[in-house]
């Protein structure tokens, strides 16, 4: 795709998009009412797999109507401000066609819009931030502005409707099938109606799973259920990973820019979570638990420093791939151990929308409270206390208080599938002991896969006290067999709600792999629309699978993974 013609031919249904709560009529002509949005597919929540899934949908041909709960679509990308969590193949392999051309165009903006030093301008593997945590560490409004651009030609054609600041409220079943659902307006209250032959859950936990009847878990469950040996006795749903409430900040030597103290801020200076294992100490302070080795950790923080450490980790902002003088300082997205929030889940049994609220609060008290720590109070390389002049950056993020839209959420509900992904098709020593070879560099191949990813097997600290679990994985694929509930038949998860574990959550939860996974969805609803066939016989019919699979590839989804090495 020419990178130019991608940008700018998209610009005209900017407008249309943004505005696109307030459509009135429809020019493809299906079916708009006041109240009321007949399409091909209802996608609920606006996240990578929702953006995903309509834009996969949209290129087949189909009709699509996708809410949001905030005012910014891309989720995880955007109103959640984290820079994508990617495998070392990803710049050759190991991820579809249009989640590169959401990379490539995030580059093309800076490369447009930006005064970039020269070196930057004519480097095609450009990362602005040349943060470490990503080869592409860039600023949400840049990745909102692409993912807007890629849909704004179907919201043009009338394709695409965008309702946001819409939440799920409620859902009308008829034995194994959703025949609506219900959106409320955030703000005005307002309800429409969604009619669509197919529904897919994108929200962040899984949301519409409870309101549509479908089978569902969430939190940690037990060995005895998934076999998996780092399984509890017994389930504990309540057991989920921390949330984060990440924001944005930059560094102004010569300035002064402390917010006023937070009112819960003697609680989380003194806060020392319970953990197993232990936990070092307190969590606001440089020393923290090694993911990988449990062991303490002391990690370096120095916004005036050469270039390591927290600041340098997730930073998004590079003086050096701009001209001289256009940036002073950079600036970097905090998401780190220190603002992981511990004190209960916000979805589970028993949690009610007041303790759910309650929380959030509690999270973005404790982030600002380690920004607070950070300017006064936490210890410098020179001896010293705090950095007065870190800033926060509401406009980076969108809000007024400065923090992301959306707190980051690593765990959703998830779907009961007709195939569930285990720690033994996928993690390297589970998958190891059950193939009986030491040299396998791949996890389980699914016959019936649609496509692949590739992470750690990731979980922060947990509610329930849970110390981090961070073990290797395998280059993996996903099943289809995991976007099928067992029962429900046009409902689909698009998200991070598909068919995994506690465990296996922790490396299918990852900026590409959830593009994947709304791709496979917003592909297999548009299939089952055309051939009006149901995703179950998809499955379980090989001509109609290979049908589908052509389908999927002849639109840039990456499958199988090619031959790799022991690593």
């Amino acid at each position: 795709m020419n990178r130019r013609r991608f940008i700018e031919g998209s610009a005209a249904g900017l407008g249309a998009l943004l505005t696109a709560g307030g459509f009135a009529s429809d020019r493809s002509g299906r079916e708009v009412r006041a109240g009321r949005i007949d399409a091909d597919l209802a996608i609920v929540g606006g996240g990578l797999g929702g953006c995903a899934a309509a834009l996969a949908a949209l290129r087949a041909g189909r009709t699509v109507v996708l809410t949001e709960p905030t005012d910014w679509i891309g989720g995880q990308l955007t109103q959640q401000a984290v820079p994508p969590d990617e495998h070392p193949w990803i710049e050759r392999f190991g991820r579809n066609r249009s989640y590169q051309e959401l990379r490539d165009g995030i580059r093309f903006y800076y490369q447009k819009h930006y005064p970039l030093s020269i070196e930057a301008i004519a480097d095609r593997s450009l990362n602005p931030g040349r943060g470490g945590v990503s080869a592409l560490c860039c600023e949400p409004r840049v990745a909102l502005a692409v993912l807007t651009a890629m849909l704004a030609p179907y919201a043009s054609a009338g394709k695409l409707t965008v309702l946001l600041e819409r939440v799920p409220v409620s859902a009308e079943t008829d034995r194994d099938r959703v025949r609506s659902v219900d959106v409320r307006h955030a703000r005005s209250g307002n309800r429409t109606t969604l009619v669509a032959p197919y529904f897919l859950d994108a929200t962040e936990l899984g949301d519409l799973l409870p309101l549509a009847g479908v089978e569902f878990v969430v939190g940690f469950e037990s060995r005895t259920k998934t076999g998996e040996d780092r399984g509890p006795d017994q389930d504990r749903p309540l057991n989920q990973q921390a949330i984060t409430y990440c924001f944005a900040i930059d560094y102004q030597k010569e300035g002064d820019f402390t917010i006023d103290k937070p009112a819960e801020y003697q609680f989380w200076r003194d806060f020392a979570p319970k953990m197993k294992p232990s936990w070092p100490g307190k969590l606001l302070d440089w020393t923290a638990t090694d993911p990988q080795t449990l062991e303490p950790r002391r990690h370096a923080f120095n916004p005036e420093g050469a270039g390591d450490g927290l600041w340098v980790y997730r930073r998004i902002a590079d003086p050096r791939t701009f001209r001289p003088g256009f940036l002073k300082g950079g600036m970097t997205l905090v998401n780190w151990p220190q603002n992981d929030f511990l004190l209960g889940p916000i979805i589970g049994p028993g949690v009610s929308a007041q303790d759910a609220e309650r929380r959030l609060a509690q999270a973005k008290q404790l982030s600002l409270s380690l920004l607070y720590w950070m300017q006064t109070e936490a210890p410098r390389p020179d001896g010293g206390t705090g950095w007065k002049g870190l800033r926060l950056r509401p406009d980076v993020v969108g809000t007024e208080d400065g923090l992301a839209k959306h707190a980051y959420i690593r765990e959703s509900r998830r779907i009961v599938a007709e195939f569930t992904v285990l720690d033994k098709h996928v993690g390297t020593e589970s998958r190891r002991k059950a193939t009986g070879r030491t040299d396998v560099v791949r996890g389980e191949r699914f016959a019936d896969s649609v496509g692949v990813g590739s992470y750690r097997i990731d979980l922060h600290p947990s509610t329930e006290g849970d110390n981090y679990i961070d073990i290797s994985s395998l280059p993996f694929q996903i099943p289809l067999g995991a976007l099928l509930p067992v029962r429900v038949e046009n409902l689909l998860p698009a998200c991070k709600n598909l068919g995994v574990t506690h465990i296996t959550n922790g490396c299918y939860r990852l900026h590409p792999v959830e593009w994947a996974i709304g791709e496979a969805s917003g592909l297999l609803a548009s299939f089952c629309v055309e051939r009006k066939v149901v995703p179950r016989e998809v499955r379980s019919k090989p001509g109609l699978f290979a049908d589908f699979h052509r389908m999927s590839v002849a639109h840039g989804v990456e499958t199988d993974w090619p031959e790799l090495r022991p690593r």
